[in-house]
């Protein structure tokens, strides 16, 4: 498991995050299910810098609220998202354009077909909409956080209570953050199956014999027609007729 010696409770009121976050800690046997992409250290990496955050929260004194909201405040936990996120995304979309130039060496596919199949910017944008479109729960989480924060972070009367109620959506926000994770490697592999078609299509492609057989065709007609107008069996053409009379005077027996 990822070291959580950071996250160890020093104040009753602030929960340890690593069991909320579940599966995004979880560095033990490789998946059962194999993934498109490998993303384990994208996703260990978001575990670790939210760990990180408590962390630093744990370093300030148990009444100071306020530095402590501060270190774990919503935007810290959405700049982290946001990261991992495009991360993911990239790598997917580069995995991708890796499928298409491997399938295209195969079949020697054309190059310039090719590179418009791959992941253009367009869609790679659209890729991390989708990839993060499993996230709305955990963006909801975050907004509700922040609703909370300024309360939490106050020494007025009554902080006390306001500042347990933000812990409460610290543990949501950490179970809403797994729950988008797996939501994003579901994505992930849906995204390869789907473009897995698209570079099946070019792993199988051969390129076209018609314009072979036509243009040999062309030249064995061709071929015919000059060998019996030279041969004397068919009129020779007015335009043809001076390589006529060269191929005919320079002929051994002529």
């Amino acid at each position: 498991m990822i070291n959580q010696s950071s996250d160890v409770s020093t104040t009753a009121t602030l929960p340890e995050l690593g069991p909320w976050l579940g599966r995004l800690c979880n560095t033990g046997a490789a998946n059962r299910f194999r993934h498109f992409v490998p993303l384990d250290d994208i996703r260990l990496t978001l575990a670790t810098g939210i760990l990180d955050l408590a962390g630093a929260a744990r370093g300030f004194s148990p009444d100071d609220h306020a530095a402590i909201v501060g270190s774990l405040h919503a935007r810290n936990w959405r700049r982290l998202w946001e990261e991992a996120l495009s991360d993911a995304s990239t790598r997917t979309a580069d995995a991708i354009d890796r499928g298409f130039a491997s399938a295209a060496a195969l079949s020697r596919f054309p190059k310039r077909r090719l590179a418009r199949l791959q992941v253009n910017d367009a869609e790679r944008a659209a890729m991390k909409a989708r990839l993060g479109a499993g996230a709305i729960p955990f963006e909801e989480s975050l907004v509700r956080l922040e609703d909370l924060a300024g309360a939490a972070g106050s020494s007025a009367r009554g902080s006390e209570a306001a500042f347990n109620r933000w812990t409460d959506g610290l543990a949501a926000s950490a179970r809403a953050l797994e729950s988008a994770w797996m939501a994003l490697e579901e994505a992930a592999d849906n995204e390869g199956a789907r473009w897995k078609v698209e570079i099946d299509k070019v792993r199988d492609w051969t390129r076209p014999r018609w314009p072979l057989w036509l243009f040999s065709g062309l030249v064995i007609a061709t071929s015919a027609w000059l060998g019996l107008v030279l041969g004397g069996f068919l009129e020779v053409p007015g335009w043809l007729r001076p390589f006529a009379e060269f191929w005919w005077t320079r002929l051994p027996f002529a």
